[in-house]
């Protein structure tokens, strides 16, 4: 079949349109604030054999880990797929990423033939195990965390499968959590409705055929990429801090990068072995890190499909920390992500330094459930506006301000404060850059942000996850490192508790104040080098105090006035140039 380029880049476009219809639906019909407020979530198209066509990435670490299940659900259900279907699927030792993010994949037929395939993903407030939320620092193995769903039809032939849904639902405690799967349900009927009104209109054979001349074409796109890498072997390792179990403990991610001509290969051999609590992560969890870490070093305008992929070869040995054995605790695999990103950008920053970050703020995050008084009725709020720090500066930008995790790239956005106060019990007393957070550098790392409430309920669970407490986001080519994040808790008598990074912290009393800071990214290349108007512009914006100005950059400004002493500023940089 003769191929006809512009429909190829029509075809690119419409797909990735449809992907954002999806994800304005799913956006517009979940009601937990980690899906409405934040986007905690992802939607895609896969064809008939499960490979990536096109995908909207509010969380990449989420919509890199799709494309795995949809082929397992192939290979899985094979003949038994019909027109109709809906299948779930969380569970992390069939693909899966994490217990928590649950998925909807919705098998799309044209005229009895299976053509392709909807599906999204969304982190759900619930899914059972010990703990309200989901996370349990004390979990030692997957039962004790969350409900495993491996593929299950809810629906067969368009019939609800009532016995199947019901037995899902009675083993979670919240009913938001039911609505928002039906929200991700009807995601997948807009994806439907819109590939199909696609292959309607250029036919099955011609959607095929344009459909591999796309993959091939972005293949070659990536390709040229990884060409652009000298040949070689590179190395970088990154330390991760306490397993959640023995205090002390330490693990390292090791990673060789092999660039030959047009494949790279990520090989986490040397990765030290799994723990035995819940910092612990999945194959698919771990390959979406080491994906979405590199695409940020390549062409932004690189198709997300099949081809993509196609050159790049990850290896993780199983029982590793990256790729942990049945029947393990996973639940923290996602928030690996920074470590594993730091071990990339450490092996390749010396060879493509204008194209990789300095480091993102390390992770510490936060869990509150409860019971809402105002309502008597149960809540769960992962505090996504608190635990956003800054990301790495790299040559010729500063760092995004308050972005949060590198595994969201930015993806999953703020709690609206209103909301925040009506979905919780809490009130908010502060939410604000935090002054001096961003390492300095020729380009300074974006800031963290302070993060103060009241908690409003009674025997409140705090639950804490990251590592961010003990080592700071590196800094890059001279740059200096960002800070570090803390959560503290304040109880009503005065007694100040201070949260471990892996913590479950029970019967936390009405009145406690929360407090947390989300510390700022890398800066990269010497703060002497940075323009003097730009190191002005931060002070008047909060963003740098005069005294950290002075000392970190080598600028004297007048406190009264906000100008600069040129003469000051010129003879302390030249005497330490």
């Amino acid at each position: 079949m003769k191929i006809d380029k512009v429909l190829v880049s029509i075809l690119r476009k419409r797909l990735k349109a449809i992907t954002n219809e999806m994800s304005i639906a799913l956006e517009k019909t979940t009601r937990s604030p980690i899906l409405c407020e934040a986007r905690d979530f992802v939607t895609g198209l896969y064809d008939r054999n499960g490979k990536m066509l096109e995908q909207t990435e509010n969380l990449p670490i989420l919509a890199f880990s799709l494309a795995p299940v949809c082929e397992y659900i192939v290979n899985y259900f094979r003949d038994e797929i019909y027109p109709g279907d809906v299948i779930f699927h969380n569970d992390v030792f069939s693909m899966g990423n994490q217990n928590n993010d649950v998925a909807v994949y919705k098998p799309i037929f044209y005229k009895d033939e299976l053509v392709g395939w909807a599906a999204c993903k969304g982190h759900q407030a619930d899914i059972g195990g010990c703990v309200q939320g989901g996370y349990n620092p004390n979990a030692t193995e997957v039962w004790q965390e969350a409900l495993r769903i491996p593929p299950v039809k809810v629906y067969e032939k368009g019939k609800l499968r009532k016995d199947v849904w019901n037995l899902i639902f009675a083993n979670i405690r919240l009913k938001i959590v039911e609505e928002d799967m039906k929200a991700e349900i009807g995601s997948c009927v807009v994806g439907e409705r819109e590939l199909l009104k696609l292959i309607d209109r250029y036919g099955v054979d011609v959607f095929e055929a344009h459909k591999e001349y796309l993959f091939d074409s972005t293949q070659k796109m990536m390709e040229n990429e990884i060409r652009t890498i000298p040949n070689g072997v590179y190395y970088g390792e990154a330390t991760g801090y306490y397993d959640g179990r023995n205090e002390g403990s330490s693990y390292t991610i090791r990673v060789k990068i092999t660039v030959e001509d047009t494949k790279i290969t990520f090989d986490y051999s040397d990765t030290d072995p799994q723990t035995p609590g819940f910092v612990n992560g999945t194959f698919t969890s771990s390959a979406s890190a080491t994906i979405l870490t590199f695409l940020q070093m390549i062409n932004p305008d690189i198709p997300h499909n099949d081809g993509m992929v196609r050159p790049i070869n990850i290896i993780i040995p199983e029982g590793t920390v990256l790729n942990a054995k049945f029947p393990a605790a996973t639940t923290y695999g996602n928030h690996l992500c920074p470590n594993n990103a730091d071990a990339i950008m450490r092996a390749l920053s010396p060879v493509i330094p204008d194209r990789v970050t300095a480091e993102w703020d390390e992770l510490l995050c936060s869990l509150t459930t409860g019971i809402d008084p105002r309502k008597n009725e149960p809540y769960v709020d992962i505090g996504f506006m608190g635990l956003k720090g800054g990301s790495g500066a790299i040559k010729g930008c500063d760092g995004y301000d308050h972005i949060g995790m590198i595994d969201a790239s930015g993806g999953v956005l703020d709690q609206d404060y209103e909301m925040f106060e009506h979905q919780t019990p809490h009130l908010l007393l502060k939410h604000e850059y935090w002054t001096d957070s961003g390492g300095a550098g020729q380009w300074r790392g974006g800031v963290g942000v302070i993060t103060k409430f009241i908690i409003g309920s009674d025997n409140t669970k705090v639950v804490t996850f990251g590592d961010g407490d003990v080592e700071p986001a590196f800094g890059a080519h001279g740059g200096k490192p960002g800070t570090l994040n803390k959560i503290e808790l304040t109880y009503p008598d005065g007694k100040v508790y201070k949260c471990k990074s892996k913590d479950l912290i029970e019967n936390v009393p009405k009145g406690t104040i929360y407090y947390q800071e989300a510390g700022g990214g890398g800066g990269w290349g010497h703060p002497y080098k940075r323009d003097i108007n730009a190191v002005l512009y931060d002070v008047r914006n909060g963003f740098v105090s005069i005294e950290k100005a002075k000392e970190d950059y080598g600028v004297v400004i007048n406190p009264e006035t906000l100008e600069v002493d040129f003469e000051q500023t010129m003879k302390i940089r030249n005497a330490k140039s």
